[in-house]
């Protein structure tokens, strides 16, 4: 009998952009970019474009657990993602879900603050996004802001980054992709703390000239779950997963969609 072939899946638990650029848009994209099977579980719906988010629509929280668990008890998950949490019942439906079905390859993207500086969590869900799902992941992938949010603390320079990635790790449990990119250097440097041998990695970058910069943590977060899931060793995944938002970045560059920030070219590795 002939053996029937498997993809590497990954699901994303994230709120949907409609202007397709972030969100559970983009996480599908730079899923699939990466060789993966993407499923999907929707958090809210957001009114969205290269402008700014209008409003967002909580998904009930029956429906959110529907989708989690009818992904995971079905197709299963090699990797899972998470983006936007709006609130601590959701949060906590969300970790509720993963700990019921022993989910341990996690990426938590924690998504506070949009592109256009749209807030996009609830202030009392970050003590509850700290206390029940940040143990529960492998690896965090926060930018500036964000991990000014989760340490209470200001970030200046890029020579902070390391000592900040280390305290967010939870004392060595996860590991922390902390990304530079809101910070004025003309190299980038993001930092990796990889807690599962106690390392600081350095994964630099030239700064690219651009306003399509909409959803690059989303992209970034979801190329690592998938990468992660093929079975990647952490580091290797999280370089992997640079290069890919590299190229992304640069060879959508030139492209004009909307009139504020557009999103990253997904797909420039299969272009004709």
């Amino acid at each position: 009998m002939k053996q029937s072939k498997q993809y590497y899946k990954v699901l994303t638990i994230a709120g949907s952009d409609s202007g397709g650029g972030a969100g559970i848009q983009a996480d599908i994209k730079a899923i699939s970019a990466m060789g993966c099977y993407a499923a999907s579980a929707l958090t809210a719906v957001t009114v969205q474009n290269t402008l700014g988010v209008e409003a967002v629509h909580p998904i009930p929280l029956d429906i959110l657990r529907g989708q989690i668990d009818a992904v995971l008890s079905d197709i299963g998950a090699d990797a899972v993602k998470i983006g936007m949490l709006h609130s601590s019942e959701v949060v906590e439906v969300v970790a509720d879900a993963l700990q019921r079905h022993n989910i341990s390859n996690i990426v938590l993207d924690p998504v506070m603050v949009s592109t256009s500086g749209h807030r996009l969590i609830e202030e009392s869900a970050i003590a509850t996004l700290k206390s029940r799902l940040l143990p529960l992941a492998r690896v965090i992938t926060p930018n500036i802001p964000e991990a000014e949010i989760l340490a209470g603390r200001k970030i200046s320079s890029g020579y902070e980054l390391p000592e900040v990635a280390r305290r967010l790790s939870l004392d060595g449990k996860i590991s922390v992709l902390l990304k530079a990119g809101h910070l004025t250097e003309d190299t980038l440097v993001d930092i990796l703390y990889n807690a599962e041998d106690d390392t600081i990695v350095e994964l630099p970058s030239a700064r690219i000239s651009t306003p399509n910069t909409h959803g690059t943590g989303c992209t970034l977060s979801s190329a690592l779950a998938a990468a992660l899931a093929k079975g990647h060793p952490l580091t290797e995944a999280a370089k992997a997963a640079k290069t890919y938002l590299t190229e992304a970045l640069r060879s959508g560059a030139d492209y004009t969609i909307g009139h504020g920030h557009g999103p990253v070219n997904h797909f420039w590795g299969i272009e004709g």
